[in-house]
């Protein structure tokens, strides 16, 4: 390799990393002192390195075409349906809570959708898109508490930024590899064994983000006023439903059992929010 360019790679790799160690530092800082409810830290530094702007336009691009599919196909259910009005009951006592975990969540434009299908599923987009899917409802007779339970859990992800912090963890994966692969010259090796690792960073952040979103989500549903310890039953009703499961190690998701375990260890923390929004 050419001696200037040995000397300058390392130097830029340096001056990279230090401006990027520089930027994540400032964004963990503590924002608040000691606070009632679940302990889970701020949101992941990574997110600071993508635009959430574009995050969110491109999530609300991306619902508005799912909504206009599913209405072609006769899969999205009308406003008038007796659950989609209550999940918007629900949604509605529930979002007020959510401008202390992100600020940008008050300027969020939040829309509740149900659509027809089998799936177990439910999730919320960045900027607070949800959608329900009649399976879960169905298939599981979830009551409100553990309906509130899941739609917390979906909403926490949109307030912790876990979709944007995993596309900034990429970003920042992707910048590692390429300046390794200048210096080191790995080439096609080097790219595949990075792409490995980020798998694997990938699968670690999933069931650090499932977790988090199901603490989260406990206590903007206590705090709603619905029973924290519905998180119990709601994934025992999972488990059964999902008895053929990888086991966890194989699983981007933590298994039944330490969702569960944790949930229970992490009721006292949320309990007296739940009983002072049924005092009110």
């Amino acid at each position: 390799m050419n001696q200037s360019l040995t000397r300058w790679l390392p130097r830029r790799l340096t001056l990279q990393c230090f401006a990027m160690l520089l930027a994540l530092s400032a964004a963990t800082l503590p924002v608040a002192l000691a606070r009632e409810g679940v302990n889970v830290g701020g949101n992941s530094a990574f997110s600071k390195l993508v635009s959430a702007d574009n995050v969110e336009q491109s999530a609300a691009q991306e619902y508005a075409s799912m909504l206009k599919k599913a209405a072609a196909e006769n899969a999205l259910v009308s406003s008038g349906d007796r659950q989609v009005r209550r999940l918007r009951a629900i949604a509605d006592k529930i979002i007020p809570f959510a401008n202390d975990w992100n600020p940008r969540a008050r300027h969020w434009r939040w829309e509740v959708n149900l659509i027809e299908g089998k799936s177990i599923n439910a999730f919320c987009m960045p900027g607070g898109k949800i959608v329900f899917y009649t399976g879960l409802l169905n298939q599981l007779q979830l009551n409100d508490a553990e309906v509130a339970m899941v739609m917390g859990h979906e909403i926490a992800h949109a307030l912790r930024e876990h979709a944007r912090a995993r596309m900034g963890k990429n970003a920042a994966t992707g910048i590692g590899a390429s300046l390794l692969g200048q210096i080191f010259g790995f080439g096609d090796i080097g790219r595949t064994v990075t792409n490995y690792g980020a798998q694997l960073l990938t699968l670690q952040f999933s069931r650090t983000d499932e977790s988090d979103a199901d603490l989260v989500g406990m206590e903007l549903a206590a705090r709603a006023g619905f029973d924290p310890r519905a998180g119990v039953t709601l994934w025992q009703k999972m488990a059964a439903a999902n008895s053929g499961a990888p086991p966890e190690w194989l699983s981007t998701h933590p298994s039944g059992n330490t969702r569960t375990d944790d949930i229970v260890s992490n009721l006292p923390q949320v309990m007296p929010l739940y009983e002072r929004a049924r005092g009110k």
